[in-house]
Formats: C-alpha cells, sequence, structure tokens
C-alpha cells in the first residue's frame, strides 16, 4: 500500500483512533486494531505491542494475530530481545536481519525461535512519550526487504498513538494513575488469554480461531473485551450463546 492509498488509510486509522478514546474506551480492542492496522499500513508480517509490567519485565498486550508461536516471540522478550532494549534505551532497532548471526548475537534465544518460525527481519519501536517509556512496539517480516525512513517514521507515529492511547495526556503528571492504567492493560490481556484457551478447548478450534469469534461477538454486542472476558471467567454468560467460528477456507 502506498502513496495515496496508504495516506488515505492511515487517515482512517486517526479518524478511527479519535473515535473511539472516550472516557470508556476499551483500551485492549484499541491495541489489537493498531497492531492489525501496522501490518496493512507497513508491509510487515506480524506486528505485537509489549507493555513493561511494574518490575519492568515485557509483556504482550496486543498482537496482529494470536498464532501460538508468533505469541511466544513475545513472550521470550521477557529478558532479552530487541524489545527489551529498545525500551530499555528508548532507542529504535530497525531493519535487524535475523538471518546474520552477528545482528542477532546478543538476543541467541529469540532469533533462533523467529527464524524457525519463518521471520527474516524485525524491528522494536519504543512507546515513549516525553522521558517516559511504556514498552515497545516489534514488527517481524517474512520477506528481506527493508523498510525506509517514510515507513519507520510511519511506524513511530503508531507507536506514538498506542503510547497516548494508554497514558492519556491528562493523566502524565499522574504516576499512580498512569501504573494503574498499564496494569489494567497488562490484567485484560491474561483474561483474555484465559477465555481464549477456555473457548478453544471447548470448540476444537485453535486459540486464533476463538479469539476472532471472541472478538467479533464483543463488537458486534457493543462489549468491552475486559468485561465480557470477566463474565465468561466467572460463569455469569452461557459461552453457548457464542456462535464458534466457521473453518476458514
Amino acid at each position: 500500500m502506498i502513496g495515496m492509498a496508504r495516506e488515505q488509510r492511515l487517515a482512517e486509522v486517526f479518524m478511527e483512533v479519535a473515535d473511539t478514546l472516550t472516557d470508556d474506551f476499551d483500551v485492549l480492542d484499541l491495541l489489537q486494531r493498531l497492531s492489525t492496522r501496522c501490518v496493512e499500513l507497513l508491509d510487515v508480517s506480524a506486528a505485537g505491542i509489549l507493555l513493561a509490567d511494574p518490575l519492568g519485565n515485557l509483556q504482550v498486550v496486543a498482537a496482529s494475530d494470536e498464532h501460538t508461536r508468533l505469541l511466544e516471540l513475545f513472550v521470550l522478550q521477557h529478558d532479552q530481545g530487541p524489545c527489551v532494549d529498545c525500551y530499555r534505551s528508548g532507542t529504535a532497532r530497525t531493519n535487524i536481519d535475523l538471518t546474520r548471526p552477528k545482528a542477532t548475537a546478543s538476543w541467541p534465544r529469540f532469533a533462533t525461535r523467529a527464524r524457525e518460525t519463518g521471520y527474516v527481519a524485525t524491528h522494536a519501536i519504543p512507546l515513549r512519550l516525553r522521558d517516559r517509556n511504556i514498552g515497545a512496539l516489534n514488527l517481524f517480516q517474512k520477506t528481506p526487504h527493508r523498510l525506509g525512513d517514510s515507513d519507520i517514521a510511519l511506524a513511530k507515529a503508531l507507536a506514538g498513538v498506542a503510547t497516548i492511547t494508554i497514558l492519556q495526556q491528562r493523566t502524565l503528571e499522574q504516576s499512580h494513575i498512569e501504573k494503574t492504567q498499564l496494569q489494567t492493560a497488562l490484567n485484560s490481556r491474561i483474561l483474555v488469554e484465559q477465555v481464549k484457551g477456555l473457548l478453544a478447548e471447548r470448540w476444537g478450534t485453535s486459540p486464533d480461531e476463538a479469539f476472532r469469534a471472541f472478538r467479533s461477538y464483543a463488537r458486534s454486542h457493543h462489549l468491552r473485551l475486559t468485561d465480557f472476558a470477566t463474565s465468561i471467567i466467572d460463569g455469569t454468560l452461557d459461552t453457548s450463546s457464542i456462535p464458534p467460528p466457521t473453518p476458514e477456507t
């Protein structure tokens, strides 16, 4: 997607974000959308958003898809990987060639698993606003083309949207609120992971298919993902009312 088509799509993304940022918006769903939009706009294969927990360890909160092997790559960056370096330094790491041992010597487990999954390049963009680093945007490619300066600038803009989505400017100077918002996003992801596994087992489908059905039902019924997941976990919602995913062709 290039030229005017990409500019138009980007404008639609920012309008989508603006329409969503209300006092009671669903931060997890919005981050999920941003991950998907990164893939559409940047011609990459996968994207994920990782946030630092109170101990400074990165945890995945949103991904462009829920395939287990992709999520494992994010989980591996708990203590090593380009996102860890990016988060700690506040500096982007881009066009990392995963096929070159010298380029990935600092992250042997991450690089090996990424190559086994079929990725040949990766990028890590900090979620940073002013002097605050709260996580990283991680991009993966299965083809070896380099992202140019305009693509990197766009990735940084999308990372900025994600950052502001989480922090919101009116709370930037209130550290206790910021920590609460970050922890809420992390807790929400844990709930969704539990529901995803529960539904996948119940329906005999993949976690990715279960997540799509779960999210589709939530959006069609105007439910926040976190509230919807909670109602499933505590048994107040009968999961038989959720249409199971249809097999992909």
